[in-house]
């Protein structure tokens, strides 16, 4: 019997409405909606994780955006985001947001990408080593998480 290592998934999901202001002249969301709503996800990850000194010092050093399809004002969406991996003094997320059915679309994958956070504590001028407290976090979380669906 051959062993195969389960790699821990970290990631959590938001679900939300395309508000008004989300949306451009068009109807459908701005392209900025998208980000906001993967934000949101990723404050829910850290939120679970118990780390709140994670978002003064995390600032965006890479994203990348692919858009499918619109979401419409009124439309319900899932932002999912999952850690994809973990350097010395960076993290690189994936995200990707679903729309359920609507009156002016089926629903189904509107974007996804990536982006990636760095470590610079308040005072620094260039990223630091992730502090162990964060790492063990995510590890502790992606263990428990793998468990509960084992």
């Amino acid at each position: 019997m051959g062993h195969e290592e389960v790699t821990p998934v970290v990631s959590a999901s938001i679900d939300r409405t395309v508000e008004w202001v989300d949306t451009d002249a068009a109807g459908h969301q701005h392209n900025s909606a998208v980000m906001r709503w993967v934000e949101a996800a990723e404050a829910e990850l850290f939120r679970q994780l118990a780390v709140p000194d994670y978002f003064p010092s995390a600032p965006r050093v890479q994203q990348i955006i692919n858009y499918r399809s619109k979401l419409w004002f009124g439309q319900r969406i899932t932002a999912t985001l999952a850690l994809e991996g973990i350097g010395r003094t960076s993290m690189t997320f994936a995200f990707e947001v679903y729309g359920h059915p609507h009156e002016k679309s089926d629903g189904g994958l509107a974007a996804y990408g990536t982006f990636t956070t760095v470590f610079v504590p308040q005072g620094a001028e260039r990223a630091q080593p992730w502090p162990e407290h964060i790492r063990a976090a995510l590890s502790d979380f992606g263990r428990t998480r793998s468990a509960a669906t084992n």
